[in-house]
Formats: structure tokens, sequence, C-alpha cells
């Protein structure tokens, strides 16, 4: 693996104007990076990392990287482009085995209230400490990760690499509070009047979506965002469908087989070319011995599989999408142990039901503005929460900018009270 790293960053041609750096949603400076990291100075390359993209190794796995950095290398145009996640990794994930942070002069005025700990909070914790701000994370699962560690498998993304990132925040100060759910005991009312002078939301979204047919309560129907927590607690059977066509959808039936079931079934009311999981992931399920089921809508869930009924293509809307229709008397079951349903998340109610101030919409995200700034002064969210399941490097993405906002509001505010 090494050699292949070393030969992946060779050929890179260190661009003037580098289409990767284009192509990724956080502007990472590969050519850059490569240019350190094969002068030898692989600390510097993985601080310039760290320091562009906090979660740079995570993101190193789990982007699209076809999508962003690695399709638009200007050498995939005529042959193959640099994997540039792989060089990245390896880079990344030396720099948190090797570099510790030293704790800032946190100043205790400045408290700030991280709530959530996924890719976003991670972020945003990560730049304000830097920046001397004292910090706590309030996580409601024991570990830290939400989406990174409950929601992809661990085959995706080993756990150990979430380890290294609470190492990396501890070292900088950071204060962590596990299995603590903002809304209940403590409420955000509360944190203001503990002193805090922000507070931050990424709780992503942890309520998982239902089709609303009959038999989704039965006792073998689960759903993704429930069973990707802990599989090992699940006895699915021999035999699994999964109703979804997303990534989601994906890493449950790749989690299904590895945990034992033999026959796993994607079941789509759509054909291939309408599938929402990226096409590496369809790949690999396909690899890996997912099945298929195409045109088939889920009509009702019983004891023995899922009632269903045949669709067809009945044209293309505006949007060059497939416009489906039922074919009528083509019901029928398909057979299998168990059912588990990946069509979506939502967010959970307890922080703004228990709060006043913070507007939602229509689908329950937090409003906000381009800066993270909720309704709410002094709340900032970003992530999840509030636009919705997007990808990992997305989060990253907006939540530098709510940090830089963040430490804006507070600035702002101190130089108000030293004026009054």
């Amino acid at each position: 693996m090494a050699d292949i790293i070393i030969e992946e960053a060779k050929r890179c041609l260190k661009c003037k104007k580098p289409l990767c750096k284009v192509g990724c949603p956080v502007n990472t400076s590969f050519n850059e990076v490569v240019k350190l990291f094969l002068e030898g100075s692989i600390i510097k390359a993985g601080e310039m990392l760290f320091n562009n993209n906090p979660l740079s190794v995570v993101c190193s796995l789990v982007c699209p990287h076809s999508n962003q950095c690695e399709g638009s290398c200007v050498l995939g145009k005529k042959g193959n482009s640099i994997k540039v996640s792989m060089v990245e990794h390896y880079i990344s994930d030396y720099y948190l085995n090797f570099i510790s942070s030293e704790v800032k002069n946190n100043n205790n005025n400045n408290k700030v209230a991280i709530v959530g700990s996924g890719p976003a909070g991670i972020t945003i914790a990560i730049i304000l400490a830097s920046k001397g701000y004292d910090i706590t994370i309030f996580e409601a699962h024991d570990k830290i990760g939400g989406v990174l560690r409950y929601g992809i498998p661990e085959f995706r993304l080993p756990k150990t690499i979430l380890d290294k990132l609470r190492d990396k925040l501890i070292s900088m100060g950071v204060k962590i509070r596990p299995n603590t759910l903002i809304g209940t005991a403590i409420k955000v009312d509360d944190l203001f009047r503990d002193g805090y002078k922000a507070i931050f939301i990424g709780t992503g979204v942890w309520n998982p979506k239902g089709l609303g047919i009959k038999g989704e309560t039965l006792g073998n129907v689960h759903y993704a965002i429930d069973y990707l927590k802990s599989p090992e607690v699940y006895d699915l059977g021999k035999r699994v469908c999964v109703i979804g066509a997303g990534n989601v959808a994906m890493d449950v039936a790749r989690t299904a087989l590895r945990s034992g079931s033999k026959e796993v079934y994607i079941m789509y009311r759509k054909g291939a070319g309408s599938m929402q999981a990226d096409e590496v992931e369809i790949e690999y399920a396909k690899l890996e011995g997912v099945r298929f089921n195409f045109y088939q809508s889920p009509l009702e869930v019983v004891d023995n599989g899922v009632k269903y009924i045949k669709t067809e293509v009945a044209g293309i809307d505006d949007e060059e999408k497939e416009v489906i229709q039922e074919i009528e008397g083509t019901e029928s079951i398909f057979e299998c142990h168990s059912v588990i349903l990946a069509i979506g998340q939502k967010p959970r109610t307890n922080i703004v039901s228990s709060s006043k101030g913070i507007e939602v919409n229509r689908g329950g995200l937090v409003i906000t503005d381009e800066c993270g700034r909720t309704t709410r002064e002094g709340v900032f969210a970003s992530g999840d929460v509030v636009t919705g399941a997007k990808t990992v490097v997305e989060a990253v993405r907006v939540s530098k900018i709510v940090a830089d906002a963040i430490d804006e509001y507070i600035c702002k505010r101190d130089i108000k009270k030293i004026i009054m």
C-alpha cells in the first residue's frame, strides 16, 4: 500500500492552477500538500490538511471523490486521475498519530457550548479551541462522532480514527460530556445561564422517516439509522429486503451481508439510473452480493415479507427524472425474514421544543442564515440539522464559516461590554 501511495503522489503534476482544488468543496491544496510530502515534510503536509479541513482524515475515506477532487484531476481527462484520497488519508492519519496540540490559554469567560459531536460539531470545536475558546461538547451518545460513528459502517470508516480525533480534541482543552441530551434535563436557557456566550447546534438527523404504510410496526421491520448504530444486536435472518436507494441503503445492505444474512435485496420503485447512491457505493454493493429489485413499490409489510406492486416509466420530468406509475393487477409478495427502511431521516425536536426563539421549517430543520445564525441570538447551527443529510465535507465547508461567525459574534459582544 505504501508504495502505491508514493507512486500516486509522484504522478501529481503539482499544477499551478489545480483543478482538484477547484473540485474540492473545501478547496484542499493537494498540489502543495504533495510537494511537502515528497520533500519529506509529512508533518507540515498533515498540518496544512488539518488546518484547512479538521476532518481531512475522515473525508479522505468517505467523500464522493469521483465527483470532486479525483473527478476534476487533469490527468483523468486522458487517463487515470490521481488517487488523491489515498495520499490524503495516509498523510492525515500520520499527522493525528504523532501530533498533539497544546492547550491554549483558555479564557473561561469565553465559553462556547457545542451540542452534538458529528462532523459539524467536531469542526466547530477544533476551530474555536484553536482560537482559545473554552469549549464543551454535549453528546447524546456514549462516544463522539455522531453519524460518523453511528451511521457509517466500520468497513468504510474505522472507528479508531474517531478515537484519535477525540484525543486531539482533549489535547486542545475541549471538554466532552457524553450521554447528555440537551433539551431534557439541560436546556438552551440553562447553558446561557451558566455563562456560555454562544451555543452551536449540530445534532444531525436521527429520527427515521417511515413509509406510512400498513405493517411498519411489525417485529420484522427496522429503520436503517437505528440498525447502523448497533447491527450486532439485530437478528435479521437469512433473507433481507432493504427499501431505499441512497448511500444509507447501500451501507445497510452491505452491513447485513457482513452480519450473517445470506441474501440481501434492494427494493426500489424506480430504475437503476434514478438511484441516489454514489456510483461507487452501488458497485461495491453489487460486488459484495447485494441484489436489486427495480420498479417495485412497497404497499404493505406483512409477516413473511413485503407486499409490492410493479411500476413502469410513464415519462420524464423537467429535471430529466423518471415519472413512475403503478401497473394495476401486478401486486405480489416479496418473501423475506426482515425489512429495513432506508428512506431518510429528520431531526429530533428535543431542543427546539424546549427552547424559545429557534425556528424550524416544515421538515423540522433549523432555519439559519448563510453564516449559521439561527433566529435566536447567540445560537448557531450547521450540518444535517440545517440542510438534511448531506456529505461530511459539505458540513465541514459550512461549519468553517459558522465558526468564524461565532468568533465575530463573541468579539463584538465583548467590545460592546467594554464600551458600556
